[in-house]
């Protein structure tokens, strides 16, 4: 069964995005596919994403921008992927990546490269991590309020993965 990560390079106005099938032996075969950054292009990403099956989506830290994103993967496709029946345990497996984990030589910026490089590093355990906490506080009804994904943000390089 195909295991697809995809990982994304995310800037101002635009989303490369590189897809692959990371349990083929060899080399990986990337799909690649650029996206806006509105919320209907968010929505179309979420759709994409879906329809290819990625199991684990993995992009930069860049500035404030992967912020919606990050957002609108949480709300639509990593619900899907987590209520599959055959969902494993990390299916749906949202990753922020530092910045500085992820360069390629001499700092050059190449978008698809970028992308790829963010999936390759990721299965390699090569990337430094941070983590969104979604901490719950409980209101006066017993229902816990969530916080924003950009709520509390920390840094988390000891483990393999380097998620906690």
């Amino acid at each position: 069964m195909p295991y697809r990560i995809a990982g994304i390079d995310v800037h101002k106005a635009m989303l490369a995005v590189a897809v692959a099938d990371v349990e083929v032996e060899g080399d990986w075969d990337f799909e690649r596919r650029q996206f806006g950054a509105t919320p209907s292009q968010l929505r179309l990403l979420t759709d994409w994403l879906v329809e290819r099956e990625v199991e684990e989506v993995v992009m930069e830290s860049t500035a404030q921008y992967w912020r919606p994103v990050w957002g609108a993967l949480e709300r639509t496709w990593q619900p899907t992927r987590r209520a599959r029946a055959d969902a494993g345990p990390t299916s749906g497996g949202l990753h922020l990546a530092q910045a500085q984990s992820n360069q390629g030589r001499q700092g050059r910026k190449r978008d698809f490269p970028d992308a790829e490089r963010l999936v390759k590093r990721l299965v390699a355990h090569e990337l430094t991590l941070s983590e969104a906490r979604r901490d719950a506080a409980p209101l006066a009804n017993g229902h816990a309020a969530q916080v924003s994904a950009d709520a509390e943000w920390r840094a988390v390089a000891e483990s393999p993965r380097g998620v906690a």
